[in-house]
């Protein structure tokens, strides 16, 4: 039964303590046995009380001296011969003792005198032990005991538990420790052999809470400690900080369970407001919190993440522990399979704490358009903010592409203050046949940003996913980016739901926009003027992607992107009329077209006249700036 050498030395111990000795006579039994001895030798009751009171002050000659009185007056009283059975083997002279035991035993088979040979012939001693043949047979009484007792006998329980023990007989072992347990959860000794129990169950941590329980009862502090110190403690504790981590785990899968919940709680909760809401005014209260809420959401979201990562290092570590100790358990261990999850394991948590402190430079997009080169562009930057009551932009710069957005650059101290630099993006691919009205609300539309402050923070959002993006690119370059691998996993999942959370934001930053756009220059404008970006966005990349793979192919330069001819092709009008019309998803960053033209076409009137004329007219060399663009990607080309 025993695993380690050490809980057999406290066993031993612990047998020649005083672990059976009994706690103080029932002296209801004494009186009994009185009465029996006043009927057989009234005259030696005196000298039988003395005895007994010399045995239990551990005097065995005297005790010896008195019970053999005590006999020759009442030669077939059994309690006599059985004590003087006992005080003879404790005095050394086991034989004589063992003799006087069997003779109270064939007087009266009673749990008493069963139990008194048992314990001589497993214990003739204080630190002396029986022969495994005397152990055997005291097993046999002892059982014997117990059963004529009916369970009754605390003392004969106990010892039957420690020969069941000591013989590896773990069944009966089992059973008395159980019983002990139920009946008589107050004894030292109920405590202890159920730590016993325990630690051959392996369940550590009861067995050291256990032992524990026996040494307040009683129990020798250093054959407690010896206990622990046998490994037990050591495999408690390993158990309990797997239990808290497990604890810790489960917590953590909870908090992206309620993440995912709310976040999904809110993309609803939008939708009923912005279709509640009155559309003629800007903001609404209830959208107004739904803001504030987002915002707060989306910092504990990114928090989250971060301490997120201690767990998912928790888990890649213990997922490729636990994977090598099956492979323990089952007799063999693949070195290279355990070798490649160890390696995998310490890449993985290198990757995850390396893309923390990996610094990408944030790169201004295209280059910055001068004053001269379209000032009617810039006064119209400068109207349309006075129009919708904001600072107009500090910068404009032109890329190559059809992007249309505004950002703010700067601290964050001088972004929450509204102190930062404003710039706007303007894609030159987006520019052709593009009308000043849907232009113009195009622009209010990204000045709304301005307006409700969407520019000003998102630092967590961004940092957020910059480091999931690290952390991805990582993986992908160690090939770590594998379906076993949990750390990958968590990625996948993580930014499932902070992107379902940050885009449900954005989508009501949108449509708040777009109210500030329709509101001021009318529901139409707005429409004519997204309509544009959509289609030309389309139409674009696919002039663009068509040239370039031409070009390539024969080894020719770029012609003017900006100046391919449109020719009809159901496919690309197909594809347009899709992006106008499909159907806003989770994922979207902007809700789909079609839904916020219906959200704006609510909108009663507009503050402006409409305009006439075409953006291009605002620019002094549209050739120039073109060719510029159509070089810059020929550039880009080259250096991929």
């Amino acid at each position: 039964m025993f695993k380690t050498t050490s809980l057999l030395l406290l066993l031993l111990i612990l047998s020649g303590s005083t672990t059976y000795a009994q706690q103080g006579r029932d002296m209801a039994k004494e009186q009994t046995i009185w009465a029996e001895l006043e009927t057989l030798a009234p005259q030696s009751v005196a000298d039988f009380k003395a005895a007994t009171e010399a045995m239990d002050a551990e005097d065995h000659d005297r005790a010896v001296e008195l019970f053999q009185r005590v006999h020759q007056e009442a030669p077939n009283f059994d309690a006599a011969l059985r004590r003087l059975g006992s005080s003879m083997v404790s005095t050394g002279k086991t034989e004589a003792g063992f003799a006087f035991h069997r003779q109270a035993l064939a007087i009266r088979r009673s749990p008493e005198n069963l139990l008194s040979l048992a314990q001589s012939l497993a214990y003739p001693g204080v630190g002396k032990q029986g022969t495994k043949k005397q152990k055997q047979d005291a097993y046999e009484l002892i059982r014997e005991a117990n059963r004529l007792a009916a369970g009754n006998d605390v003392g004969a329980l106990v010892m039957q538990a420690q020969l069941a023990m000591e013989l590896d007989k773990i069944d009966d072992f089992r059973r008395t420790t159980e019983q002990l347990v139920a009946n008589h959860p107050q004894l030292m000794a109920t405590h202890f052999f159920n730590a016993i129990l325990a630690a051959h169950d392996e369940k550590w941590i009861t067995a050291e809470q256990e032992i524990k329980v026996a040494q307040s009862l009683g129990l020798a502090p250093e054959i407690a400690q010896g206990f622990l110190d046998s490994g037990v403690q050591t495999r408690a504790r390993v158990w309990q900080y797997l239990i808290y981590s497990l604890y810790l785990v489960g917590a953590w899968i909870i908090g992206l369970t309620a993440l995912f919940l709310i976040g999904k709680l809110m993309s609803r909760k939008t939708l009923t407001s912005l279709e509640a809401a009155n559309p003629n005014s800007p903001t609404s209260a209830s959208e107004l919190t739904l803001r504030r809420f987002y915002r707060q959401l989306i910092n504990v979201a990114g928090f989250y993440y971060y301490i997120s990562l201690p767990v998912v290092i928790f888990l890649v570590i213990i997922v490729a522990a636990s994977i090598t100790y099956a492979f323990l358990m089952l007799g063999r261990i693949p070195i290279k399979l355990v070798a490649i999850l160890a390696i995998g394991a310490l890449v993985t948590i290198f990757t995850l704490v390396r893309s923390l402190f990996i610094k990408v430079e944030s790169i201004d997009p295209g280059r910055s358009l001068k004053y001269d080169e379209a000032p009617g562009l810039w006064d119209l930057t400068r109207a349309v903010a006075a129009t919708v009551n904001t600072r107009p932009v500090d910068e404009i710069r032109i890329t190559p592409g059809t992007e249309v957005a505004v950002y703010e650059k700067g601290t964050f101290r001088e972004r929450s203050q509204d102190k930062a630099q404003r710039i706007l993006i303007l894609g030159i691919g987006v520019l052709n046949d593009f009308k000043q009205n849907g232009f113009r609300a195009v622009l209010a539309h990204e000045y709304g940003h301005f307006t409700h402050r969407d520019t000003a923070g998102g630092d967590v959002a961004i940092r957020v996913n910059n480091d999931m993006m690290k952390f991805a690119h990582a993986m992908i370059a160690t090939d770590q980016a594998r379906p076993w691998n949990i750390a990958f996993q968590f990625l996948r999942i993580y930014h499932f739901i902070f992107r379902r959370i940050s885009h449900g934001a954005t989508r009501l930053q949108e449509v708040l926009a777009d109210r500030v756009a329709a509101l001021q220059y009318g529901s139409l404008a707005f429409e004519e003027g997204l309509t544009h970006v959509v289609r030309k966005s389309v139409e674009f990349h696919h002039l663009a992607a068509r040239e370039i793979d031409e070009s390539v192919a024969v080894g020719r330069a770029l012609q003017n992107l900006y100046e391919l001819p449109v020719q009809e092709n159901p496919d690309l009008q197909e594809q347009i009329e899709e992006s106008l019309n499909r159907e806003t998803s989770e994922d979207d960053t902007h809700p789909s077209p079609n839904d916020r033209f219906r959200l704006t076409r609510r909108i009663t009137g507009a503050n402006e006249s409409p305009a006439s004329g075409m953006v291009w007219d605002w620019f002094k060399n549209r050739e120039a700036l073109t060719n510029e663009m159509t070089s810059m990607i020929q550039s880009d080309m080259q250096i991929a």
